[in-house]
């Protein structure tokens, strides 16, 4: 990829350029699935993670899982759930923003002090067009989606995923390959500078 190309993927809509890996190991926990989904869920955010070098551990010392991925039909479900607007500031604002928008889906993330990522929550809305979406392919974007802290505008045109015939959604090489040169343990786990995309760059090259 060239730097260009990496440097659109962390800058977000105010311009201001951003990329943050996670801090600590991945305890996810899935909701509003059945057992079948689940197993696929946690298989791909197991892949996506092994790919970044990221460990994935059943409970986080602090918060006890600090990647929850809640599946639910209707936004509303976010305001009856006890509690959650203890985790998700301004709750209510947001849920009329995304039902506003007619969003399927929408990542909320928290930092640790160095900016690395501490948490994550993650709410796909199963309406009419995601319904029709294979899980495995929901689940390796969710996954993908949630290893970096991305653009906002990231993949507003093109997916992170590519689809095979006879094979199914499968990572986009490229996207693939930055994601290991993101968590390269010589790079910082954070960075606001659009300089760091050119640091990518060269980590991508060093690591083919």
């Amino acid at each position: 990829m060239e730097p260009e190309q990496i440097t659109s993927l962390f800058t977000r809509s105010d311009e201001s350029y951003l990329c943050a890996r996670w801090g600590r190991p991945q305890a996810p926990v899935v909701f509003g699935v059945e057992e079948e989904t689940l197993s696929v869920m946690k298989g791909a955010l197991e892949a996506v993670a092994t790919l970044a070098g990221l460990e994935v551990i059943e409970t986080d010392p602090e918060l006890g899982s600090n990647l929850m991925i809640f599946f639910l039909r209707d936004w509303q479900e976010l305001i009856d759930t006890p509690n959650l607007d203890r985790l998700i500031p301004d709750l209510a604002p947001l849920v009329t923003r995304l039902r506003q928008a007619d969003a399927n889906q929408y990542r909320f993330f928290r930092f640790d002090a160095a900016g690395g990522i501490k948490a994550a929550f993650v709410f796909v809305r199963m309406d009419a067009e995601m319904s029709k979406v294979p899980a495995e392919t929901i689940a390796l974007s969710q996954a993908v989606q949630t290893i970096l802290l991305w653009s906002d505008t990231a993949f507003t045109d093109a997916s992170p995923l590519a689809v095979l015939p006879g094979v199914g959604a499968i990572l986009r090489p490229e996207i693939g390959d930055l994601i290991r040169a993101a968590y390269d343990p010589v790079l910082p786990v954070a960075a606001t500078d659009p300089t760091h995309a050119l640091r990518l760059a060269a980590r991508i090259g060093a690591l083919q």
